[in-house]
């Protein structure tokens, strides 16, 4: 794939648009009868391959298979920044904040692999544990919109917790996070309960990296999260791997092949100093125990 084709936000842009599209049952053909553009630069969008397209041509297109407000709005930010490379996302830019790039790209994914060094991820998250964090970072919502927000979190285990070819999800965690009381004791509690229970789950590993590690790296590293995409019939990668970092005003995507080889090799490393996956569940719920006074 060549550096031009493989730029992340026209990836995805091309990918909710077949979803759209897809979803109304249009053919491609008549899609771009209805918007007025051509046939073949359909093609080219839908495909991720670089066209030339204006935006009020991609905004026609949005038009007609119903994709209006923020989404119509995130696919011109998306084509804006097609031409980025690794590309940092600021919340308050071209994207609206409501509408989550990331959320589309671990859908597509088949294997997600992350290190989190403070909280547990959102794919492994308990309600009563998501709620929490929820309210901390959105204060000025009403319970309602609270309760909203988890059950949007909560269908996005959908995909880790399904029958038919589920998302292979690798954790390391870091020990501080079992520790780090996100809605009291009892909560937590419950929440590393959890945690040891789905890592017996085949498709699923939950490991902990461990204070008596030290600092395997030398360096502090932040949370991140390398996906991985399926391949063609030709066992040849659709898209190639990416690395995710999120901060607190905006996150980075990360394609470069020099990029995402570094992050593979942090990756190795926390993992050789990580606890194996049966002593990882003994000390979940040992820590939790201590939560529950038992």
């Amino acid at each position: 794939m060549s550096e031009t084709g493989s730029t992340l936000p026209r990836r995805q842009l091309g990918r909710y648009l077949r979803e759209a599209r897809s979803a109304l049952g249009m053919s491609q053909d008549r899609v771009a009868r209805a918007a007025d553009v051509s046939t073949s630069v359909l093609q080219r969008l839908e495909s991720g391959i670089p066209t030339r397209l204006k935006v009020r041509d991609l905004q026609a297109i949005c038009e007609v298979l119903e994709m209006a407000g923020d989404a119509a709005e995130a696919m011109v930010g998306l084509l804006q920044q097609a031409g980025e490379k690794s590309w940092w996302h600021e919340y308050d830019s071209v994207i609206p904040a409501n509408f989550d790039v990331y959320v589309g790209l671990e859908t597509a994914a088949r294997r997600l692999t992350m290190y989190q060094p403070a909280l547990v991820p959102g794919l492994l998250q308990t309600p009563e544990y998501a709620r929490a964090l929820i309210r901390a970072v959105k204060p000025e919502e009403t319970p309602q919109d609270h309760q909203r927000r988890v059950d949007l979190r909560m269908r996005r285990q959908a995909k880790v917790f399904r029958k038919y070819q589920p998302l292979v999800l690798d954790v390391v965690l870091h020990e501080a996070a079992l520790r780090c009381k996100v809605g009291g004791e009892a909560v937590l509690a419950a929440q590393l309960r959890r945690l040891a229970e789905v890592g017996k789950a085949p498709t699923i590993s939950v490991r902990v990296l461990p204070f008596d590690a030290g600092a395997p790296l030398g360096d502090p590293v932040g949370q991140f999260a390398i996906l991985e995409f399926d391949d063609d019939v030709r066992g040849e990668r659709v898209w190639p791997p990416v690395v995710y970092l999120e901060s607190f005003i905006g996150c980075m995507y990360l394609e470069k092949e020099g990029d995402v080889r570094r992050y593979y090799r942090v990756l190795d490393s926390l993992q050789r100093a990580a606890l194996d996956e049966m002593v990882s569940r003994g000390l979940l719920r040992q820590v939790a125990k201590e939560f529950q006074g038992d």
